[in-house]
């Protein structure tokens, strides 16, 4: 009986070894099958148009979401009326551009044909794997790159009749659509506007290689801030890409990286309490802060509800593709070190360097403070670095850190002044009184005549 019971444990035994041996297989299989269906890695150097992570857009999802048009793959099923809508419009559009370059003999088949050759490409701008297939790709692609050149021609050439009357729109739609086009989800590559601008137009009589270029910048000239002009050799990837050069100073200007990060600035408050002048500077670059002989120069900022969409989204950008060159992200790092109350708010608005039209100070400490809310922040700007180093030894300075103590301690209220003078008047003849009882004045001994 034992030996039976032996070998039926051993039949057990070598039947579960199999059966687990036989999974495992199954498993390796599923594994080599999903390896062999991976697509072409994405290549870091075309790849520019990103999903905004997580860590940034929970609860803030109305920053990075279109509201009147979606723009490339990623919001065009999103169950929005007013989206919906506007596909209409993106269809006649398509059509009046096949009008406008029909005489150039380019047909709609030409332009599909374009896409289809740099679908590949395309779909490598986005980090996020698309899973359309490649007819409604291409479709979608050519559609709003067509709608983006209509529009950005009768912009420019201030051109929007049309026999239908269809090609206008109305003031609030203009502003609405172009808030929406320098969204990071919403965007297009530039190569592929670029390859269908010239394709379309390259035997019409006010064609330039630079034209697009001069376009866009026209279209997003309210942005362009330092007046920074147009030229071929410009690198833009999308428009966000293009309202963050609108930003930056000269290339050739752009200080070094430090990886000695900046963990503290005093306040705003406390720096002027500790004498710091604020001063508004002349320059129409943000970038151009400088610290020395107890002045810190900013050119103005302004905050407004249009404001915040637009520093989210250059922020997002920053944090996707330019982690080692964020110099948005020093900027607001620096103003979040600055501003911590409403009273630094005020201050800042008093001085001239920023203009707070939110409505009241606690709103614009509150959009500083959340801007840099989850900010990955690993290294900053040599001149940044300079200017807080700087601004933290000033506070730090004997005088200053005694002058700071008297101001918030005797001098931060009226009513504190009102109690300092009047206990310094208080002391002063408590000592005046003190020098007349020790050194009393004697009454003179001459008589009158």
């Amino acid at each position: 009986m034992e030996i039976k019971s032996t070998k039926t444990e051993i039949q057990k035994a070598e039947s579960s070894t199999i059966e687990i041996q036989e999974q495992c297989i199954d498993v390796v299989n599923e594994i080599q099958k999903k390896m062999e269906n991976l697509g072409s890695p994405i290549s870091s150097d075309q790849c520019c148009i990103y999903r905004v992570p997580d860590y940034l857009s929970k609860s803030m999802e109305e920053h990075y979401t279109p509201q009147v048009i979606s723009i490339g793959p990623f919001h065009h099923d999103a169950y929005n009326d007013k989206l919906k809508t506007m596909e209409q419009r993106k269809l006649r559009y398509l059509k009046y551009f096949i009008q406008r370059v029909k005489n150039l003999q380019i047909s709609l088949e030409n332009l599909v044909s374009t896409i289809k050759k740099y679908e590949e490409n395309i779909r490598c701008s986005y980090a996020k794997t698309i899973q359309l297939k490649s007819g409604p790709f291409v479709e979608i692609i050519l559609v709003d790159a067509i709608f983006i050149l209509e529009l950005f021609w009768r912009y420019h050439f201030d051109d929007w009749a049309s026999e239908d009357n269809g090609a206008s729109l109305e003031p609030w739609l203009i502003a609405a659509i172009r808030f929406d086009l320098i969204l990071l989800e919403n965007q297009l590559p530039f190569f592929i506007l670029d390859k269908l601008f010239h394709l379309a137009f390259s035997s019409h009589e006010v064609y330039d290689k630079s034209l697009i270029i001069v376009m866009t910048f026209d279209y997003f000239q309210f942005y362009n801030t330092q007046n920074i002009a147009p030229s071929p050799h410009l690198e833009m990837k999308h428009f966000l890409d293009l309202l963050r050069t609108f930003w930056l100073p000269p290339s050739k200007s752009l200080p070094k990286r430090t990886n000695d990060v900046v963990k503290h600035v005093y306040s705003a408050t406390q720096l002027h309490d500790a004498g710091l002048k604020f001063r508004k500077d002349s320059s129409k670059c943000l970038f151009d802060i400088n610290f020395g002989t107890g002045v810190l120069k900013m050119p103005p900022i302004t905050l407004d509800n249009s404001s915040k969409t637009l520093y989210r989204n250059l922020l997002a950008l920053e944090q996707c593709h330019y982690s080692n060159k964020a110099y948005i992200t020093d900027y607001f790092i620096l103003l979040a070190f600055l501003i911590t109350t409403d009273n630094d708010v005020k201050l800042l608005v008093r001085k001239g360097v920023m203009a707070n039209l939110l409505g009241n100070d606690d709103e614009a400490r509150d959009l500083v403070k959340k801007l840099c809310t989850n900010i990955v922040y690993v290294d900053m700007n040599s001149d940044y670095h300079d200017v807080c180093k700087g601004l933290n030894l000033f506070y730090k300075k004997p005088w200053n850190t005694w002058l700071a103590t008297l101001r918030r301690d005797y001098f931060s209220t009226p009513w504190r002044i009102v109690s300092t003078i009047a206990a310094v008047i208080f002391l002063l003849l408590t000592l005046l009184q003190t020098i007349y009882t020790m050194f009393p004045i004697k009454a003179s001994n001459r008589t009158c005549c």
